[in-house]
C-alpha cells in the first residue's frame, strides 16, 4: 500500500496517514463496527479495557482473513466521551505499532448500549 501525506497538506494530527492507496489486485476486507463485548458476552469496564476488547475483536476478524493490523487501510472510531480520547489513543497506538491507516474519530452522544464507550469499524487490504 502507498501512503499519501502530501507536503501541501497539514501533517496528520496523530499516528495515522492522510491517504492510503490500495494496489490493484488486492483483496479488500470490510469489518463491521466492533463493540467492547467479549465472546462470553461480558463488557469490560473503562475505556482502556473496552478499547483492548474492541481491538481483540478486530484482530480476530483480520486473522480469519489471513491479515493483520499492518493490512488496515482505514478505521472509523466512535467514542461516547471526549475525555476518553487519550485512553483510547494510548491503547490504539500500542496495538497498531507502526501501522498508519487512514483514521477518523468521532465523539457521539451514545452507542447502541449505554455501557459501551467505544466502537471501531475497519477496512483492510492484502
Amino acid at each position: 500500500m502507498k501512503i499519501h501525506n502530501p507536503a501541501a497538506s497539514p501533517p496528520p494530527n496523530g499516528p495515522y496517514s492522510l491517504g492510503v492507496e490500495i494496489p490493484a489486485g488486492q483483496r479488500v476486507l470490510f469489518i463491521a463496527g466492533q463493540i467492547p463485548v467479549a465472546k462470553d458476552g461480558t463488557t469490560p469496564q473503562g475505556i482502556k479495557a473496552q478499547t483492548e476488547q474492541v481491538w481483540r475483536n478486530i484482530i480476530n476478524v483480520l486473522e480469519s482473513a489471513g491479515m493483520g493490523v499492518e493490512n488496515l487501510v482505514k478505521i472509523n472510531t466512535y467514542l461516547t466521551k471526549q475525555e476518553n480520547i487519550a485512553g483510547y489513543s494510548e491503547v490504539r497506538a500500542k496495538i497498531l505499532g507502526a501501522a498508519r491507516p487512514v483514521s477518523t474519530t468521532v465523539v457521539v452522544q451514545s452507542l447502541v448500549k449505554s455501557e459501551w464507550l467505544v466502537e471501531v469499524e475497519a477496512f483492510a487490504a492484502k
